[in-house]
C-alpha cells in the first residue's frame, strides 16, 4: 500500500483520493491481507513529532491517510500538495457500507461500555448484513485481558479500534502479530458519532474546512487538544524556511 506518499513532519501520507483509498482497502480485505491503517490529523502528527516511539508506530502502518484539513494545508505550504482529505469518519462509514454489501465480519473495540453498545446497535440497525464478530469497551488491562484472543478467534474482516490516540495505534502495533488477517484501523471519536452521542459537523462546516472549529464549539473541553494545531503549523513554517 505504501505508494504515492507525501511526507509531513516525517509522517508519510498516502497521496490518493478518497475512492482510491477505499479501493486499496477493499482489495486488502478481499485478498485477506492484514493491514494497519492510521487516520492522522495535525494532533497525531504533532504528538508523533514529539514522541519518537509513537512516530515509529505510525510509520510502521500500511497506510496513513490525511484526516484533517491541517494536513492538506501543510502539504500545500511545503509545495508537496496532497490531493484530498480522507476523513476517518467518512472512511469508517464507507467501510461499513461495503461491509453491509459483502457481509463482512466486524469487531468494535473501544469507548465506554454504553457508547460501545450504542455504536454496535446502530451499526446493526443501519447495516443489517454486517456480522458483528464481537465488541468490547476500551477500559481494560492490556496485559490481563482476553480481548486479543477473542478477536483472533472471531477472525473479523475489520477491527475498528476506538481507544483514542496514541493508545489505539499502540494497541494495534502491540497486538498485530497475533492476527492472521484483518484490517485494523484506529477510529478515535468516530465511535461517539456512530453511537449517536456526538453530532458530525454539518456539511457546510465541512466544506469550509471548519469541522475542527465546530467540534471545539460543540465540545469546549477539547480546547487544550486544539492547541496542537498552531504548534503544528509553526513547525511546518519552520520546516519551509529551512528548505
Amino acid at each position: 500500500m505504501k505508494t504515492n506518499l507525501v511526507s509531513v513532519l516525517g509522517i508519510d501520507f498516502v497521496n490518493k483520493c478518497f475512492d482510491q483509498v477505499v479501493e486499496d482497502l477493499l482489495s486488502s480485505i478481499k485478498n485477506k491481507r492484514k493491514a494497519f491503517i492510521v487516520t492522522a490529523n495535525p494532533e497525531i502528527v504533532m504528538y508523533a513529532h514529539e514522541h519518537p516511539d509513537y512516530k515509529n508506530i505510525i510509520q510502521s502502518a500500511d497506510m496513513v491517510v490525511p484526516d484533517g484539513y491541517g494536513i492538506i494545508l501543510a502539504s500545500k505550504i511545503l509545495h508537496t500538495p496532497i490531493r484530498e482529505r480522507v476523513a476517518g469518519y467518512d472512511l469508517t462509514v464507507r467501510l461499513l457500507e461495503l461491509g453491509n454489501e459483502k457481509k463482512w465480519k466486524i469487531y468494535v473495540l473501544g469507548g465506554r461500555e454504553e457508547t460501545n453498545q450504542k455504536a454496535v446497535a446502530n451499526i446493526q440497525s443501519n447495516f443489517p448484513q454486517i456480522q458483528i464478530a464481537g465488541r468490547h469497551h476500551g477500559f481494560f488491562d492490556w496485559e490481563k485481558s482476553t480481548v486479543t484472543a477473542e478477536i483472533k478467534a472471531a477472525n473479523p474482516d475489520i477491527v475498528l479500534v476506538a481507544l483514542g490516540f496514541p493508545r489505539q495505534e499502540q494497541w494495534i502495533a502491540k497486538n498485530l502479530d497475533q492476527f492472521a488477517g484483518g484490517l485494523f484501523m484506529g477510529v478515535g471519536g468516530s465511535i461517539d458519532v456512530l453511537a449517536g452521542e456526538v453530532e458530525r459537523a454539518p456539511r457546510i462546516w465541512q466544506k469550509m474546512n471548519l469541522e475542527w472549529f465546530y467540534r471545539l464549539i460543540s465540545q469546549p473541553s477539547r480546547w487544550r487538544r486544539m492547541l496542537a494545531i498552531p504548534r503544528f503549523l509553526l513547525q511546518i513554517f519552520k520546516l519551509k524556511l529551512h528548505k
